[in-house]
């Protein structure tokens, strides 16, 4: 059987690979542009590498490719895919549109690393991190299953897991899915990465070149504590804000702080005054997440009429703030809802999406 798996190679060792075989270096990035460009799962497609060299390869090289084992449909048009990875654990991307923008939401663990108390996810404890090419084939496998012409817009680097706990491997796979010659080609511009707040790697994300998004929900270092305790622990509040402070903003970007909303756990008018003073002076804006509901949680959703008073206490003193739909609930897709219960969720059947 072939040991090579070519998606687990970076454009280097693929590199490599063509020199150690005597190749023509511009084998390589036609390997390249068909594992990520043209989506390729078999060997023998790759039609402008002659057939001994194709013969050659297929002895010793394979192309692995995330396969959906299930695809749930919610009654707002959100779809979450499921994936068995090679190992059997299991991991969930979600599909959301909304208007012009076809946004698919990436994991980047299995589990997550953090303990969140409001996040399905963090009640899974950390499996195990993604490798670049698992990362990468969520985007593979979604926008095979699109219908021709349809493409994905933007990319969120949200689902399970905290990527910069997983760094190395996010970063090799925004170099794939943002190169232009041979990768997948989306702008950096286009992909947002949103991190629970690991201060001292914030400065990655800045050298990837995409949008940072900082998980804030809250205002205290005691609401912190207890809502996100292993990353306040790590990271008080002071000092993720000095970093965000910090933050090497590209021009016309501007940093996103997200804010899941409890009720009665962090969604005072107190609170939004105080959030206001946490990021004002900052080029920012502010997403308001009503906490999306499971099974077993012991939060709630704010009352609309709470969750309008914090938005407009925040947009008064002149900072944008914005109420976040929340698309895919019925099929636990939204945010903060992925994980091990998703068993517990409606099954749909579903067609592919289009």
């Amino acid at each position: 059987m072939p040991t090579i798996d070519l998606t687990t190679l970076s454009a280097d060792e693929t590199a490599d690979l063509v020199r150690d075989k005597g190749w023509p270096r511009f084998h390589t990035h036609q390997i390249l542009r068909w594992l990520y460009q043209r989506r390729a799962t078999d060997l023998d497609a790759m039609t402008d590498l002659s057939k001994a060299v194709r013969m050659r390869l297929s002895a010793e090289a394979r192309i692995s490719a995330l396969t959906p084992t299930e695809v749930l449909t919610s009654e707002d048009g959100t779809q979450k895919f499921i994936f068995h990875l090679e190992d059997g654990k299991a991991i969930e991307s979600v599909l959301i549109p909304d208007e012009e923008r076809l946004t698919l939401c990436l994991s980047t663990q299995v589990g997550c690393t953090l303990d969140c108390a409001f996040c399905l996810t963090g009640r899974m404890g950390l499996l195990r991190n993604l490798k670049a090419h698992e990362i990468v084939g969520q985007v593979l496998a979604v926008q095979r299953s699109l219908s021709p012409g349809i493409r994905l817009t933007n990319l969120v680097l949200m689902g399970m897991g905290e990527p910069l706990a997983n760094a190395d491997a996010v970063e090799e796979a925004v170099r794939r899915l943002t190169n232009q010659p041979w990768g997948v080609g989306l702008s950096p511009r286009r992909i947002t990465l949103s991190t629970a707040g690991l201060a001292s790697r914030l400065k990655r994300v800045s050298a990837m070149g995409v949008n940072l998004a900082i998980s804030l929900n809250a205002t205290t270092n005691e609401q912190r504590n207890r809502l996100m305790p292993a990353v306040s622990k790590a990271y008080p509040l002071q000092a993720l804000m000095k970093a965000c402070r910090a933050f090497p903003l590209k021009p016309h970007r501007r940093l996103t702080f997200e804010y899941v909303l409890l009720r009665g756990e962090n969604d005072s008018e107190q609170d939004a005054a105080r959030l206001v003073k946490l990021v004002r002076g900052m080029r920012c804006k502010v997403n308001l997440i009503p906490f999306n509901e499971f099974p077993g949680s012991p939060f709630q959703r704010p009352p609309d009429e709470t969750i309008l008073r914090f938005q407009s206490i925040v947009t008064r003193s002149g900072i944008d703030a914005y109420i976040r739909k929340s698309k895919g609930r019925d099929i636990l897709g939204a945010c903060g809802q992925l994980g091990t219960l998703s068993e517990s969720a409606p099954r749909k059947e579903s067609p592919p999406p289009c």
